[in-house]
């Protein structure tokens, strides 16, 4: 008669604890997969009533020294607290290039467009367009990350569109000696089309005035089958330092009293309409929601508002 050994649970771990660890380790090497490094998406594409908002990673980078940038106003104690609360660095940050392609069904219209011919092209190539196929550009203002991919080596990057931007804006620079004005808005002027305040760029699609980051800084409201959504261009540059509190001032801001003034009356009209909107420098890919907080706001990322 066989006998039968029969292990209590204690007996067993105390057995197993008994390998060495050399044999336990034994077995087939397992390959190791490679560092990738870190990843982002290009491009995001949302629907907006009949519209197709496309927006664009252009450019990307990190900068350092940031008080120097934002909150130059506040003291280094209280921009350290408001970063910390925000889980971010108070001493670097990471910006973005975010140019938006608006399809209406009718026109394909880009807005701005970004550092250089290069990171545009490459941006509108990940999201499935050619430069060709741009109808319209629009210029909400002539910082040289915005106008920066209008040539491509002496020649339009987009040879097939017309040109639109605030008529303030235009002027403002054109009366400057800007060597980025100069090269790449300058030679495109009989091709454009000047706005004010309420314009239409195509149907469904109307400048906001948004003065203070620049003279002739404009914003520009998307409206489709009853949806809206804010291009905001650089009202605010970052969605803390900017954004949460508007009054903090912005070293690239040229009036600073109306740039805060600007970020207020639009940060309001954003919250209490519960409007979404694009900024261009906001976290990749830059589309959310504003919400009161305190005396200042909150940014809300989009999730998937528009999927529904």
């Amino acid at each position: 008669m066989k006998s039968q050994l029969k292990l209590t649970r204690r007996q067993a771990l105390i057995a197993a604890s008994s390998v060495p660890l050399g044999a336990a380790l034994a077995g087939p090497a397992l390959a190791k997969a490679e560092m990738m490094g870190a990843s982002s998406i290009a491009h995001s594409r949302v629907k907006l009533g009949a519209f197709e908002v496309t927006t664009l990673l252009a450019g990307s980078r990190a900068v350092g020294e940031v008080q120097g940038i934002f909150g130059r106003n506040v003291d280094a104690a209280e921009f350290n607290a408001v970063s910390e609360a925000n889980f971010i660095p108070s001493d670097q940050a990471q910006f973005y290039f975010t140019p938006t392609v608006v399809n209406t069904g009718a026109e394909l219209v880009l807005f701005d467009t970004g550092l250089n011919a290069n990171g545009i092209t490459a941006a509108l190539a990940a999201a499935g367009y050619t430069p060709d196929q741009v109808d319209v550009v629009v210029l909400t203002h002539m910082h040289g990350d915005h106008i920066g991919g209008l040539m491509n080596e002496g020649a339009a990057t987009f040879p097939n569109a017309r040109y639109v931007t605030g008529a303030a804006e235009y002027n403002h620079w054109n009366g400057t000696d800007n060597e980025r004005f100069a090269g790449n808005v300058r030679p495109l002027a009989e091709k454009m089309t000047f706005l004010e305040d309420g314009g239409a760029v195509a149907s469904g699609i109307t400048a906001v005035a948004a003065f203070g980051h620049t003279p002739g800084h404009m914003t520009y409201m998307l409206e489709s089958e009853g949806r809206q959504l804010l291009l905001f261009a650089d009202t605010a540059n970052h969605y803390v330092w900017s954004l949460g509190y508007p009054d903090w001032e912005v070293r690239f801001d040229m009036d600073k009293a109306a740039a805060a003034a600007t970020r207020r009356k639009l940060l309001g009209m954003l919250a209490a309409d519960k409007v979404p909107f694009v900024g261009y420098h906001m976290p990749f890919p830059a589309l959310g929601y504003v919400e009161t907080r305190d005396s200042g706001f909150r940014y809300v990322p989009a999730s998937y508002q528009f999927k529904l």
